[in-house]
């Protein structure tokens, strides 16, 4: 599935205490295994911890940027996972990344900043990322990809991914990111996000007749 991790849950569970605020407190890894063997329910423990592991890179990076208000949003595999899960968790997979849009004027800031949280700044290949921790795994790496440059300008919906607040793009605007890029994984996010009911009659008005050809051939492909 070139770098899917089929079959996601990101759901945020009953039972999951609030906060002071009345909010939903964050989900741990352990709450998440306590609850699962309190409610007799089977898990896949190595899938779910390399989940957890993902969504807490996602959380460190996005807390920085908050913190310097930075603007930014979660975009790829990951956007898809949390419109999917909240229409039909059935249909889920999961980057092996996180990816933000960021604007490009910003990244000096980035760089000075995340150096300062555990973060380093490589450019791989072309792909500009930060990297957590002292490994070099993929697996702990933050892609930047820049307003303005191949993906729309960022303008997030508020999501609550795993007990925190975190900014999406919108999902008209990830609908046409994939079609535009139009690779094998997009291909299949997209039927993802078909199959839960994602890409309505009024979102398809908003494509261009190129874009339209490209869901209507991922429609026919098996």
């Amino acid at each position: 599935m070139d770098g899917l991790i089929a079959k996601a849950n990101l759901t945020i569970r009953p039972g999951v205490p609030e906060d002071a605020q009345g909010r939903v407190a964050m989900l741990t890894f352990e709450k998440f295994l306590a609850d699962a063997a309190n409610g007799g329910n089977g898990v896949n423990t190595l899938f779910e911890e390399r989940l957890f592991g993902l969504v807490g890179l996602l959380h460190k990076s996005t807390d920085i940027l908050n913190t310097q208000h930075i603007p930014h949003e979660l975009i790829g595999g990951l956007a898809v996972l949390n419109y999917v899960k909240e229409a039909n968790s059935e249909h889920t997979s999961l980057t092996r990344h996180v990816d933000l849009v960021v604007s490009r004027s910003d990244l000096e800031r980035i760089k000075e900043t995340a150096g300062t949280d555990g973060f380093r700044f490589t450019d791989a290949a072309g792909v500009d990322m930060l990297i957590y921790g002292p490994t070099e795994s993929a697996r702990n790496a933050v892609h930047l990809v820049f307003s303005g440059e191949k993906v729309p300008p960022i303008r997030p919906d508020l999501k609550h991914v795993n007990g925190k607040d975190v900014l999406v793009i919108p999902i008209l605007d990830l609908i046409r990111t994939k079609l535009s890029s139009n690779r094998l994984k997009d291909q299949i996010h997209m039927k993802s996000m078909d199959a839960a009911g994602l890409i309505t009659s009024d979102a398809e008005a908003t494509l261009t007749p190129e874009l339209a050809a490209r869901l209507k051939h991922v429609r026919e492909t098996e």
